[in-house]
């Protein structure tokens, strides 16, 4: 009989430590990095079915290719958080990051306030500048603010992936070398001028067709009528000068602000990053 009480009585302390243990322990996804965590967590819903797949596969690959993982989580509501505590705490404490510096990059996006941020662990600090991260926000930015989810995750995504191998070759995208803006900028701006020089032809045609009674002349005096006014004297008069003189700027390249700064999260880790509203 005590036996069965003793046993039963272990029984209750033991699930009595569990239930404790659940209650204060922090959720977490898979303790791998590599072959299970989520690296698409749409807890905000604002992808479809089809769009999380797609962005899932693309996630999944570069992560593994470049050994950096790349994470994108959206949430209706931080809780009261800061957006930097918020994707940092995330990042950290499910455990996400290659190697012994968790190399990786996270995009969080918040719809109560429509923040966005972007934490950046190991390598990610490095690949991912403080002026690399804007300008990879500046890229879909656009697609964010419209709504255009999918389509704002995927370049921020291939980007970053991008950024990796530009990190590779030992130069980094920052202050000086970044990208070239993408050539459908280049292109949307030509189609724009060309469209507005079409209608300036059209209705400067069309001006020049209402003028029936003025014909071109080939010098200034034709235009004057007939000793409507003398000249008497003519004098050029030179008024005054203004020269205005500044000093050029020099560029040193030692004094350009580049690289990430960095701070430390609740758990210890070194991370860059920064965001803003959208």
């Amino acid at each position: 009989m005590m036996g069965i009480l003793n046993k039963r009585l272990g029984g209750t302390v033991l699930a009595l430590v569990s239930a404790l243990f659940a209650a204060f322990a922090i959720p977490s996804f898979p303790a791998s990095a590599a072959d299970e965590l989520p690296r698409l967590v749409d807890m905000a819903d604002l992808l479809s079915d089809s769009e999380e797949s797609s962005l899932s596969a693309i996630l999944d690959e570069i992560s593994e290719r470049q050994q950096v993982d790349i994470v994108v989580v959206t949430v209706d509501s931080m809780d009261g958080e800061t957006a930097e505590v918020y994707a940092d705490d995330f990042y950290d404490y499910n455990g996400y990051g290659f190697g012994e510096d968790r190399d990786g990059i996270l995009l969080l996006v918040s719809m109560e306030e429509r923040d966005w941020y972007i934490s950046t662990t190991g390598y990610g600090i490095t690949a991912l500048t403080d002026a690399g991260r804007e300008y990879i926000f500046g890229i879909f930015a656009d697609d964010l603010s419209a709504g255009n989810y999918g389509a704002a995750f995927t370049s921020f995504a291939e980007l970053c992936d991008d950024f990796i191998t530009q990190a590779d070759t030992g130069e980094p995208y920052d202050v000086d070398n970044l990208p070239k803006e993408p050539f459908g900028f280049l292109i949307n701006l030509l189609v724009a001028f060309g469209i507005a020089f079409i209608i300036s032809l059209i209705v400067t045609g069309i001006m020049r067709g209402q003028l029936k009674t003025v014909h071109s002349q080939s010098a200034a005096d034709d235009y004057m009528k007939k000793d409507s006014m003398q000249l008497t004297k003519k004098n050029d008069l030179f008024l005054y000068r203004h020269v205005d003189r500044r000093k050029r700027e020099e560029n040193h390249g030692s004094d350009s602000s580049g690289g990430s700064q960095t701070h430390t999260s609740s758990s210890g880790t070194e991370h860059g990053g920064g965001g803003g509203k959208f």
